[in-house]
């Protein structure tokens, strides 16, 4: 018998816990603690499928808008191949001036800008997942209202998150704004109660 209200007492005082929001919780990486710094225009850094828009003053058949390819690279007439990957506008700016330079444009003055930044992906519990236009600012939750919105079964509490450029899922809380980059994998997963 006293056995017996031990372990009604250690449900009572499981469930009391429980409610009260205080118990075990999912293990949540050390990423969710350190704050992620979103990127700005000037401190982006390209990758592939971005699209630059390159002004070359007084060269009208040079401006125009280059996607970065697969390689990383663009293709600029009169200049070739620039690398652009792992780079900000600032740097391919230098870049494009440096390869026009040797070439026989005189003392080129170059601006370079972002057009169309890289899509992001979201899956699991939205209504509509798929790829979105990404834009400068961008959270989770604002990418799950691009997605239609959270589902019926979707844990709104925590997210998956596999940035551009890696191959493991890191999880964060959305108690906090997430940021999301260019190339992003987002994965709302289901509550299992």
């Amino acid at each position: 018998m006293q056995q017996r209200m031990t372990r009604f007492s250690w449900v009572f005082a499981l469930i009391a816990l429980a409610a009260a929001g205080i118990g075990p919780h999912f293990a949540v990486s050390a990423q969710e603690q350190r704050p992620v710094q979103a990127p700005t225009a000037s401190t982006y850094i390209l990758g592939p499928n971005d699209r630059v828009r390159v002004k070359v003053y007084g060269e009208p058949d040079i401006t125009g808008e280059y996607e970065v390819d697969s390689t990383g690279q663009i293709s600029i007439p009169l200049a070739g191949h620039v690398r652009a990957e792992g780079l900000t506008t600032r740097q391919l700016e230098g870049a494009v001036t440096s390869a026009l330079a040797k070439g026989i444009v005189r003392d080129p003055r170059v601006n370079v800008e972002v057009a169309l930044y890289r899509p992001y992906y979201i899956l699991g519990e939205v209504k509509k997942g798929g790829e979105f236009p990404y834009r400068i600012g961008l959270t989770v939750l604002d990418a799950v209202a691009s997605a239609g919105g959270f589902t019926y079964r979707a844990n709104e509490n925590k997210v998956y998150l596999r940035r551009a450029g890696t191959s493991a899922e890191e999880v964060y809380s959305l108690d906090l704004p997430v940021p999301i980059f260019p190339g992003d994998n987002i994965r709302i997963p289901e509550r299992y109660f």
